[in-house]
């Protein structure tokens, strides 16, 4: 079998160079921007440093500015498993220290991560329906976040067409998502239908990013709950990473790999046709 090689560390550098520059560039000015929170009705509005770095991203690549090439942009997508790693690290840790609160939270949060398979029927038609194919397994099977990532990254490789699908829920959910979600809090608020602290709890779905936007609208409609709120909230966050990730392997992709088996010969084709049409 012939060996493949691979491209030495200063021979990368050397042909990735700007992307280093680009993204340290970015992050310095993403942190300094920072959080910026805008009361709005019930809820607040919030942008994250997530979402700036974002739009900076798109902005140089290939499609806008073309400071990055596709070659670069190439590269760049292999390099977003590495910058994740430490929030895989850092969940285990947090997993190990909470072990306590695990066993103690109940079945309402040990099991709220089963609930979110239910969007899984709505979203991965859909997505056949607007022609993707096995990109949308990676996108439907679960919210999308550093952990899940990582997983689809692992189990089908960085270059595969699921990762692809993962990776643009996960870009998608950063800009998108935690505005959505604030939105969607301060409306479910409303209603009244719900207990402050059920809210709470299910603002932890696995994405610090969106957590933090949904508990900031609850606590500045329920300002004397503030810290129970948040205490849930985080508490529901810890959960779900710990047991999404098992519920996305055994549960969530063998899931959306029987329904693609099923529906993409089905609907795929109309999804296609249509976009031919166009």
């Amino acid at each position: 079998m012939e060996k493949q090689s691979y491209p030495s560390l200063g021979a990368r550098v050397k042909n990735e160079y700007k992307v280093y520059i680009l993204g340290f560039l970015f992050i310095l000015i993403a942190d300094s921007i920072g959080q910026i929170q805008v009361p709005m009705g019930p809820g607040t509005f919030i942008l994250f440093p997530i979402f700036y770095a974002i739009i900076l991203g798109i902005l140089v690549g290939p499609q806008a500015l073309k400071i990055l090439k596709k070659k670069e942009v190439k590269a760049a997508s292999s390099l977003v498993i590495v910058g994740i790693c430490p929030f895989i690290a850092k969940l285990g840790i947090n997993a190990g220290a909470s072990l306590e609160t695990v066993i103690s939270a109940g079945p309402a949060l040990l099991f709220q991560e089963i609930g979110n398979l239910g969007t899984i029927f709505l979203a991965l038609p859909v997505a056949l329906l607007l022609g993707l194919k096995r990109e949308a397994v990676g996108a439907t099977h679960s919210i999308n976040r550093e952990t899940n990532l990582a997983l689809i990254t692992d189990m089908y490789g960085p270059n595969s067409p699921e990762a692809r699908g993962s990776l643009s829920i996960y870009i998608v959910g950063g800009m998108v998502g935690t505005i959505y979600f604030g939105f969607l809090t301060s409306m479910a608020a409303a209603t009244g239908f719900f207990h402050p602290y059920a809210l709470g709890m299910a603002s932890g779905v696995g994405a610090g990013i969106m957590m933090a936007s949904a508990t900031a609208s609850l606590s500045a409609i329920y300002p004397s709950m503030s810290e129970q709120i948040s205490a849930l909230a985080s508490a529901s966050e810890t959960l779900s990473g710990i047991t999404g990730i098992y519920v996305a392997i055994f549960v969530g992709i063998p899931l959306c790999n029987k329904l693609y088996d099923i529906l993409e010969p089905r609907i795929g084709r109309l999804g296609k046709k249509n976009k031919e049409e166009q």
